[in-house]
C-alpha cells in the first residue's frame, strides 16, 4: 500500500439481496462516450416501467434503472448501456424477482460482502459499476480491500457496495457499485493522471491476474 493511505473503514454489509441486470442495446463502438440513441431511449422506458412494477412486490425494496454515459474501451470488457439494480429485502427473496421479464444480456443475483459508507444515500449523481474478474474470487477480495483504500484516499470516493454473485457460473468475481463524487470524465482523469494509479492500482491488479472493467452511468 502506498504511503499516506490510512486503513480502510468498512461498514456492516447490507442484509439486502441484489439483482444486477444489464443489456447492450446500442452501445458505442470503441469510443468511450455514450451518445443519445432512440433505441436506447425505448429500452430505458421499458425497463423503467418494469422497475416500477417490481417495486410493488413486497420482496423488492428498490429497483433503479441506469443509462451508461462512459464505457472505457477495455479489451473484452462489457459494453452494456442499459442497467438495472434491484434490491430485495434479503438475499433469500431474490427468487421472487421475475428475471425472465428483464430480457437482459446478464442477470446476476448477488449479496453484499464489503461496504464503505452508503452508496444509496442519494439517487442523484454519477454511478460506477466496476466488473472484476479474478482467477480466484476468494483471494481477490483482500486485493479489492487494498485498492479500495487507495480510492477513498486519493479520489474522494466515500462509499462502495461490493456485490458477489450467489450462483456459480457468473462471468465476474464481483461487481462494485459506487456513487462517484463528481462527473464521469473527472473521476477517470483523477485516476489516470496520478502516478500511483499506474504504480499501485494497475500493477496490483496485474500481479493478481485480475481485471477491472468499469461502466459509468446515471440513474434515469
Amino acid at each position: 500500500m502506498p504511503e499516506g493511505i490510512p486503513p480502510i473503514s468498512f461498514t456492516t454489509p447490507s442484509p439486502r439481496g441484489y439483482l444486477y441486470a444489464c443489456a447492450s442495446v446500442d452501445p458505442p463502438g470503441r469510443a468511450p462516450f455514450v451518445r443519445r440513441s432512440a433505441r436506447r431511449e425505448q429500452a430505458l422506458a421499458q425497463w423503467r416501467t418494469l422497475a416500477q412494477n417490481l417495486t410493488e412486490l413486497n420482496e423488492v425494496a428498490t429497483a433503479t434503472v441506469y443509462e451508461a454515459v462512459l464505457i472505457p474501451p477495455i479489451e473484452g470488457g462489457p459494453r452494456h448501456d442499459v442497467l438495472m439494480l434491484v434490491q430485495t429485502t434479503s438475499p433469500e427473496e431474490l427468487a421472487a424477482v421475475p428475471v425472465e421479464k428483464l430480457q437482459a444480456d446478464l442477470v446476476m443475483p448477488a449479496r453484499n460482502i464489503r461496504r464503505i459508507g452508503d452508496t444509496d444515500a442519494t439517487a442523484r449523481g454519477t454511478f460506477l459499476f466496476n466488473h472484476f474478474t479474478a482467477p480466484d474470487p476468494e483471494a481477490g477480495v483482500p486485493v479489492w480491500d487494498e485498492l479500495a483504500g487507495w480510492y477513498t484516499a486519493r479520489t474522494g470516493v466515500d462509499n462502495s457496495t461490493l456485490l458477489r454473485p450467489v450462483e456459480e457460473g457468473a462471468p465476474y468475481a464481483f461487481v462494485n457499485y459506487v456513487r462517484l463524487p463528481g462527473s464521469a470524465p473527472a473521476f477517470l482523469l483523477n485516476q489516470v493522471l496520478r502516478p500511483s494509479f499506474h504504480r499501485f492500482v494497475r500493477s496490483t491488479l496485474k500481479a493478481n491476474g485480475m481485471v477491472a472493467m468499469p461502466i459509468l452511468c446515471r440513474p434515469v
